[in-house]
């Protein structure tokens, strides 16, 4: 990159800094949403509902390779200030739902979906400045899911 002045509010930052956490006025982060009721109700162990999360994540960010904040987010002076939020919905309804609202508002996400189950179980966005998205999210809460039944 050859100017910090047209990256995105607060990716810039991290390449500039000694390897110290940049401040940050609008960072740019990563949301992940989660089904509660699959280690509530269908009881999925810890690793595999980490594995959906991964899984999103991962095809959010190669769905949008190309896209110049995905490219900061994931650049090599940015490792290590990525930002993520994870939160939960309650079932399949609601994450499809959010889907669809998310993709109405053109905000770009990979609603995972679990093969050969056909059967949805997280979604990620791409990475965006947080006043992009925030918004969207705002209703629903942190995952809080423990670690012990």
């Amino acid at each position: 990159m050859a100017s910090t002045d047209a990256a995105p509010s607060g990716v810039a930052a991290a390449a500039s800094g000694n390897g110290a956490a940049p401040a940050q006025q609008d960072p740019v982060l990563q949301y992940v949403v989660l089904r509660k009721d699959l280690w509530q109700e269908l009881k999925w162990p810890l690793g595999s509902v980490v594995a959906q999360a991964c899984h999103a994540s991962t095809a959010a960010m190669w769905m949008n390779k190309d896209d110049e904040v995905t490219c900061q987010y994931l650049s090599e002076a940015n490792l290590d200030h990525m930002h993520k939020v994870v939160l939960e919905v309650k079932g399949e309804s609601q994450l499809k739902e959010l889907s669809a609202k998310l993709e109405e508002a053109g905000i770009k996400h990979k609603l995972w979906t679990e093969q050969p189950e056909n059967y949805p179980t997280c979604l990620a966005t791409k990475p965006y400045p947080k006043s992009q998205v925030a918004p969207h999210f705002k209703k629903l809460q942190l995952c809080k899911a423990p670690l012990a039944a």
